[in-house]
């Protein structure tokens, strides 16, 4: 009898050791996707664990949006950062897995072209000079500055620019090249805009891009190319002044996180977007990206309160979009 006691209490122990250890599992917010997303998502997440006493543990990862969309329409994570809205072909992935998201802009970004400190010849860049650096036609031709303009010198040109799986890729190149995903491929690629940093800051005849806030980390090492708009003018450069006005064209966009509908059933989950939405204007700014007017987070938590899944972008990436027109667009959702 005292030996069957001993076994149910043993028994009872176990089980309740279980449960804890299920519901310390349970309190994980999984993340992964854009690295041009990924500060100001680390920043929110470092607070919320400060705020929680990590009693609530947030992960982050980089794998780009395109990668953080395959992880999410899997089912892996809970939330998705996103340097573009996502695709159609994305959204058919989360339709068939019965993946259901609440999209939600947490930013604005001056995506930023950069070369080395001691470029002396670069003021300033054309479209139509990047696209000619960067369409698919000039892969293993234009190899040298000069073949694009005559008035830069006979020397070799290096390229950095984000991988296949970044969101930023898609978005340079359907800006500059005119079609996303349309790049020459013979340059250094890479999804941790670290990796390009470094690329960029070690060679006199580099140049790359990535957002915004790793430029402004490692000013002392890069020059930003202010960029002459599509429609003509005077040439201007990555700021937040520029991009709330709308004349950092065309390389101004949205930044994204999705969460899942099927993850706002767990209460942490819903804290976290809450403690989000609410810090995310002092964080952006803190990692120098543009915050959105307060209206885009209460409007993103109204999103979630009444479960307004999809998207407001149909699929497309848009490039031009300014902050007054996605308000708008947001605001009808």
């Amino acid at each position: 009898m005292f030996k069957k006691s001993k076994l149910v209490s043993a028994l009872a122990v176990a089980g309740v050791t279980l449960m804890a250890a299920q519901a310390a599992q349970a309190q994980v917010i999984k993340i992964d996707g854009s690295s041009t997303v990924y500060p100001i998502t680390e920043a929110v997440a470092e607070e919320f664990q400060k705020a929680k006493k990590n009693a609530i543990k947030v992960t982050v990862g980089i794998s780009g949006t395109g990668g953080g969309f395959k992880k999410f329409c899997r089912d892996e994570t809970d939330f998705s950062n996103a340097s573009r809205p996502i695709t159609k072909a994305e959204m058919e992935l989360c339709k068939a897995a019965g993946v259901e998201y609440i999209e939600m802009p947490v930013a604005f970004d001056a995506l930023t072209v950069v070369v080395n400190p001691k470029n002396s010849f670069l003021k300033e860049a054309t479209v139509a000079e990047l696209k000619a650096l960067w369409e698919p036609s000039a892969q293993g031709k234009i190899m040298k500055w000069n073949q694009v303009n005559p008035a830069w010198p006979d020397a070799p040109v290096k390229l950095f620019g984000a991988g296949a799986d970044s969101g930023t890729f898609e978005y340079f190149t359907e800006a500059i090249v005119g079609k996303a995903k349309s790049s020459r491929g013979d340059y250094t690629a890479s999804e941790d805009d670290n990796v390009l940093v470094q690329g960029v800051s070690r060679d006199i005849n580099a140049i790359g891009y990535f957002g915004y806030a790793y430029y402004a980390e490692n000013k002392g090492k890069l020059k930003a190319l202010p960029i002459v708009p599509p429609k003509g003018g005077a040439a201007v450069g990555p700021s937040e002044e520029a991009v709330i006005k709308g004349t950092y064209q065309p390389l101004s966009r949205p930044i994204f996180v999705y969460v899942k509908a099927k993850s706002l059933q767990k209460p942490e989950v819903k804290e976290f977007i809450e403690f989000y939405m609410k810090n995310a204007a002092v964080l952006t700014k803190e990692v120098k990206y543009v915050p959105l007017p307060a209206a885009a987070y209460t409007g993103n938590l109204e999103h979630v309160k009444k479960n307004k899944i999809g998207t407001v972008f149909g699929g497309h990436n848009e490039v031009g979009i300014t902050i007054e027109e996605l308000m708008k667009r947001e605001a009808k959702m």
